[in-house]
């Protein structure tokens, strides 16, 4: 199993969007590096659900449900989306600021490369901010 770091504007999509839904395509995804990491997710695969500009906070844990597909939003053909579904919304949301400030934090990709939409994150990563929102 793989572990990911997704992030959504919560003014256009948030977690309680995709509770809502019940599952979404995760699509709009224009970033060749975040393409790459979309292409690599299995069914079942984790990713944290991060609310980015607003916020700026990991908030819940969904689950890949569907690999990767042509994104319905793209007319050319050339970008692909995957499908996401609500696993659990994290108990108190952890902030940028505490990942950042965090050394067991300290090779996340997305605090590297920030402007990465969809980054992944190692198992210990994801676990550890978990337990921070469980904390």
């Amino acid at each position: 199993m793989n572990y990911w770091l997704m992030k959504s504007e919560p003014d256009v999509f948030s977690y309680d969007d995709l509770v809502k839904k019940g599952r979404a395509e995760w699509d709009g995804v224009r970033n060749h590096t975040a393409q790459l990491n979309m292409r690599a997710m299995k069914k079942g695969d984790l990713s944290l659900f991060y609310h980015s500009n607003i916020g700026v906070e990991a908030v819940g844990i969904m689950e890949i449900v569907e690999e990767a597909a042509p994104d319905s939003t793209d007319e050319t053909g050339k970008w692909m989306a995957v499908h996401v579904g609500p696993k659990e919304k994290l108990p108190k949301p952890v902030t940028l600021k505490t990942m950042k400030a965090d050394p067991a934090l300290a090779d996340m990709v997305m605090l590297r490369q920030s402007r990465l939409s969809v980054a992944p994150l190692t198992k210990a990563q994801f676990d550890h901010i978990v337990a921070l929102a469980k904390g």
